[in-house]
């Protein structure tokens, strides 16, 4: 039987796996947004992750974009990758992945497979979302239909490691069909696949990638607190240290966006419903999550120490995404710097020439068009993002766009000559 597949969410993830499969196989792109459907039906990718050409391809190549259920009956393989987000309580938020799981079931025929790439904590394959397929389409799961999982291992706007040249892990809900699954995506990823032995393995094996990022990041950023109280350059000092052959060369920053700021909270959720307090992980979340509100304050004391007034100072934010060249602000935390910024009344103005300005406007921010090099004045700037762009401006510049002593705040490490780096 030829393999049809169709890929359940078009963003960061689906859209370029769908792309990659299309090359070899049938594909339908299933998204629920009708808007996301018109633009990629017109050749247009908004995350930036495909060009027009390579959109068009797909198109090229026979693949269809639609959110008619009646257009994926026919696929037999069904790969979900909606996101996976938290609520306000940082618990883990499945009502995506359920309301897909919902309309697979719909449609799931005898024989079929299912594939997850959501981030999830161990057991939501099985004890979620296999129950809701069960009651949609009567069938008898490892009977009548069967379940893979193969975590997502994209990185928003890496156009070196794209979603083919990534190792893969899979995985399946039997021995036969765990060796299909990893023989469908070796069939597409050149850098190899590595089949686990249980769909949990799998499910843990992801999120522990990012929880262990996000507490080395913690570490990282906690020292940088402590050497910015001794007056010592953090920079110089991990240059130092990574001289050692097995030190892990991290720097401090920002945490946020769709993985590293969100996974762990799935882990420590499924943790704490066990009876277990994972300190360490929640700890270093609370550090994180601390650092947009110490960048303010640094921004604030600057200003107090400049005699620059507060109510009402100019501000200008220099990127908002959560992360260096691309369009993504999913949980980006330059808006909790902005928060911050704005309590104390300040007008706080934002350039990013990665982002869409529609997208920022439904943010409520102050959007620039450009920056203001001969113009405007402000009385503290933030560089809180390292696009590659940012990294060409010159003290000169950042000096003409100052209203008196320059107070520049260097979140990313990439400032000449800031008043403050983190």
């Amino acid at each position: 039987m030829k393999n049809r597949i169709c890929v359940i969410g078009l963003g960061y993830v689906g859209l370029p796996l769908a792309h990659a499969f299309s090359e070899k196989y049938a594909v339908v792109g299933f998204d629920i947004n009708k808007a996301r459907i018109d633009e990629l039906n017109s050749g247009f990718d908004r995350t930036q992750e495909l060009t027009s050409e390579q959109v068009k391809a797909c198109l090229e190549n026979g693949m269809k974009f639609t959110l008619d259920i009646e257009e994926i009956k026919d696929s037999n393989i069904y790969i979900v990758t909606v996101p996976t987000p938290i609520d306000e309580s940082n618990e883990p938020d499945l009502t995506p992945i359920i309301k897909s799981t919902e309309t697979v079931g719909r449609v799931l025929k005898a024989n079929d497979i299912v594939i997850y790439e959501s981030t999830v904590y161990p057991g939501v394959t099985e004890e979620v979302c296999v129950p809701i397929l069960e009651k949609e389409s009567g069938l008898t799961f490892n009977e009548t239909f069967f379940c893979g999982y193969s975590p997502e291992r994209i990185n928003p706007g890496d156009k070196e490691h794209t979603v083919t040249k990534i190792l893969k892990i899979t995985s399946g809900s039997t021995p036969q069909i765990a060796q299909k699954v990893d023989d469908l995506y070796k069939s597409i990823i050149t850098a190899g696949t590595h089949l686990a032995p249980t769909i949990k393995v799998a499910e843990a094996a992801k999120v522990i990638e990012n929880t262990q990022r996000d507490v080395n990041i913690a570490l990282i950023n906690e020292l940088a607190m402590i050497f910015d109280l001794m007056n010592i350059n953090t920079h110089d000092v991990i240059e130092a240290a990574a001289t050692k052959w097995n030190f892990i060369k991290l720097t401090p920053g920002l945490v946020g966006g769709h993985c590293i700021g969100v996974d762990p909270y799935y882990l420590t959720h499924k943790a704490q419903s066990l009876g277990y307090m994972p300190n360490l992980i929640l700890g270093a979340r609370q550090i994180n999550n601390g650092m947009s509100k110490l960048i303010a304050d640094k921004a604030i004391k600057n200003m107090v120490k400049f005699d620059k007034k507060l109510k009402n100072a100019n501000i200008l934010m220099m990127g908002v995404t959560f992360k260096e060249n691309c369009p993504d602000m999913r949980n980006s935390k330059v808006l909790d710097i902005i928060k911050e910024l704005e309590e104390y009344e300040c007008n706080v103005e934002v350039y990013d020439y990665w982002v869409d300005k529609s997208d920022i406007e439904s943010k409520h921010l102050n959007f620039i068009n450009e920056l203001p090099l001969n113009s405007k004045k402000y009385d503290s700037i933030i560089v809180a993002v390292g696009h590659d762009k940012f990294k060409e401006i010159t003290t000169e510049q950042y000096t003409s766009m100052s209203n008196g002593e320059p107070i520049i705040i260097d979140v990313k490490g990439i400032v000449e000559k800031p008043t403050w780096r983190l």
